[in-house]
């Protein structure tokens, strides 16, 4: 077998028509903070946004897009939160900033909160649940039920699927297929 390169994805960079409003968007709204600025000499502007004091930047906004854009190619952005509390309170402070438009899912393996940012790209914010499902799977949850009714409604999905597992078997299953080791080896 070849041993694979050790890649790890660190950021993503979007074309913007509205910096100002994408940068308010993401700082206040998402909390991540602005670690640079500048021009490149064909006269776009880049803000560069991070919430990791290791990563430079995890998004680089950018100026550019075109206004005639039908489709957005980005599927989504995705940041995941600790727990499923830091999960519901980002869901009252996205409601709180007026956002009405919410997906509200369970995968299984996540609880996931789909929102559009100001220019229409697809933001997910997540929390891992302790198990895994076979994806793709989406069931709609109630985020303002209890966590203790929220782990019990999940667990018993994911236990009624083909393929259920705790994460921890999983992940220790990808990272032998990864070639990667022992699970305690692996970075979380």
């Amino acid at each position: 077998m070849t041993t694979p390169p050790p890649l790890a994805f660190r950021h993503v960079g979007i074309y913007v028509t509205d910096l100002a409003r994408m940068e308010d968007f993401y700082t206040r709204v998402l909390g991540l903070v602005v670690t640079d600025r500048g021009a490149r000499p064909d006269g776009a502007t880049l803000v560069f946004l991070s919430r990791d004091p290791d990563e430079h930047h995890q998004v680089v906004l950018v100026t550019g897009r075109p206004p005639d854009v039908g489709s957005n190619v980005l599927n989504q952005l995705a940041f995941k939160l600790p727990t499923l509390a830091a999960l519901k309170a980002m869901h009252a402070r996205l409601r709180a900033e007026g956002l009405t438009e919410f997906r509200v899912v369970t995968h299984g393996n996540a609880w996931s909160i789909y929102v559009a940012d100001p220019e229409g790209n697809r933001i997910e914010l997540f929390v891992d649940t302790p198990w895994h499902t076979p994806q793709p799977f989406a069931a709609p949850f109630d985020l303002d039920a209890s966590e203790a009714e929220i782990l019990a409604q999940t667990e018993a999905l994911c236990r009624s699927r083909p393929g259920f597992c705790a994460r921890a078997e999983w992940r220790a299953r990808q990272a032998t297929r990864m070639g990667i080791g022992a699970p305690a080896e692996v970075p979380a």
